[in-house]
């Protein structure tokens, strides 16, 4: 097809973004997807606007697509940054053709068509009808259950351009599941802003424990995981409920940020320690629990008293993996106005709880050597050609790192599936395993 269109697209910050990147990519199906940006008729950028490095990341890269760029090509800018700065960007960057928010990625063939700006009024949610060409993977996918938050972190500014908690129906997430699983994909990841709050908006008090139940009736389903809950809206129930399916792993993302009482106070967060506590020991308490979360060195009010509790606290508890963010002082925050820690301080305390975390993942991977595990292969290996990258089940896609098979047993391989393999011995902060058969 010599005379074909070709795209650019860049998908920049989490794996939300992802699934809108995916709907434009549906929209635009009548495009070759090129990997060279300088020959594409059409680029996208997908921004992230959530913190100060996702933000200077989206300019940056914007920036770099426009100077490399071919003459009469288009330079989309679209997402969260392009929405929470949609005045200032569209005066002070006129390398962009056109500017799209956070509401208008099933419409951006028509925005390209017409080379016209725009931001609707809404925050696009994607459904079962929304033509999404899934990347990256033929096993798995994402699905996108709600957008928005009800929360009022001191430190977040997403609810000022992403609005209040807006759930889809249990229906359209189980028909597009249904859609997927039919298309052969069997491993999906459930994800929104504040994923244990899912329903509340609709009247469900139980919103995830009913998709739980939804998706374990699809045929073709074999592996599930829900990322971020969020303490104060995850219950005991829906612990029980994740640990006790025969389709959802029992993986529990909740980003706690700090476990100090000051702290928590300060950020808005509703729960205190002792209860962020309870919740991450009943968790723990689970058969093969494997437990992710995030914290923020920095946050206003965050002592040398409070910094240490924390510190003592991640070292002890032992996550299985857990990130760490710079404090970044956002706009449209409560925490904006507050008396700030210096940069270099936060620098230093991030630094320490990245060391923390380092320990931690070391300690999680040790317990996994000499296991059988269910795992599917995803390709060669970067490391090396004679090595095999694969995931556990388990571990979230992108996030939880991989495990590298370096004996086959003379096995048969396809890439996406499902093997049962032995877990040999830890390599520094990699893991190597044999396989054993295919998984039943």
């Amino acid at each position: 097809m010599p005379n074909t269109k070709k795209l650019h697209l860049v998908s920049l910050g989490c794996t939300k973004n992802l699934v809108d990147s995916e709907v434009m990519l549906g929209r635009l199906k009548d495009y070759e997807i090129t990997d060279d940006n300088t020959q594409a008729d059409v680029i996208i950028v997908n921004t992230c606007g959530f913190i100060d490095a996702a933000k200077e990341e989206s300019i940056n890269t914007v920036l770099t697509l426009h100077d490399e760029r071919k003459k009469d090509s288009i330079l989309v800018m679209s997402g969260c940054l392009s929405e929470r700065y949609k005045e200032e960007l569209q005066q002070d960057m006129p390398e962009i053709d056109i500017f799209t928010g956070v509401g208008d990625y099933e419409k951006i063939d028509e925005l390209i068509a017409s080379k016209q700006s725009t931001f609707s009024p809404e925050v696009y949610l994607a459904t079962e009808t929304s033509g999404r060409v899934i990347t990256g993977s033929n096993y798995h996918a994402y699905i996108k259950i709600a957008e928005g938050c009800n929360q009022s972190c001191s430190f977040c500014a997403i609810p000022s351009f992403k609005g209040k908690l807006h759930s889809r129906s249990l229906s359209s997430i189980e028909k597009e599941v249904q859609i997927l699983a039919r298309q052969g994909f069997y491993d999906f990841s459930f994800i929104s802003q504040d994923s244990s709050s899912y329903g509340r908006d609709m009247g469900l008090n139980d919103g995830l424990i009913d998709l739980i139940k939804a998706i374990e009736a699809i045929e073709g389903v074999r592996s599930a995981r829900i990322l971020y809950l969020y303490p104060s809206t995850t219950t005991f129930e829906l612990i029980d409920a994740i640990s006790d399916s025969n389709v959802f792993q029992t993986y529990y993302d909740m980003p706690i940020q700090h476990i100090d009482d000051a702290v928590l106070k300060t950020m808005k967060r509703g729960f205190g320690e002792q209860k962020t506590i309870t919740l991450l020991e009943h968790m723990k308490s689970k058969p093969d629990a494997f437990l992710r979360t995030s914290v923020i060195a920095g946050h206003p009010g965050e002592s040398i008293e409070s910094f240490e509790k924390l510190c003592h606290f991640m070292e002890e508890f032992s996550f299985d993996r857990f990130n760490t963010f710079h404090y970044s002082n956002e706009e449209t925050t409560a925490a904006y106005h507050m008396e700030q820690i210096p940069q270099e301080v936060i620098n230093e305390r991030a630094e320490i709880l990245g060391e923390i975390a380092e320990r931690s993942t070391l300690r999680s991977l040790e317990k996994m050597t000499g296991k059988t595990v269910n795992l599917v292969i995803d390709g060669e290996s970067d490391e090396h050609e004679y090595l095999l990258s694969a995931r556990p089940l388990q571990w979230a896609v992108d996030i939880d790192g991989e495990i590298l098979i370096n004996d086959t047993s003379d096995l048969p391989v396809t890439y996406g599936k499902v093997y049962e393999a032995k877990v040999t011995e830890r390599v520094g902060m990699q893991l190597l395993a044999t396989l054993l058969s295919p998984a039943s």
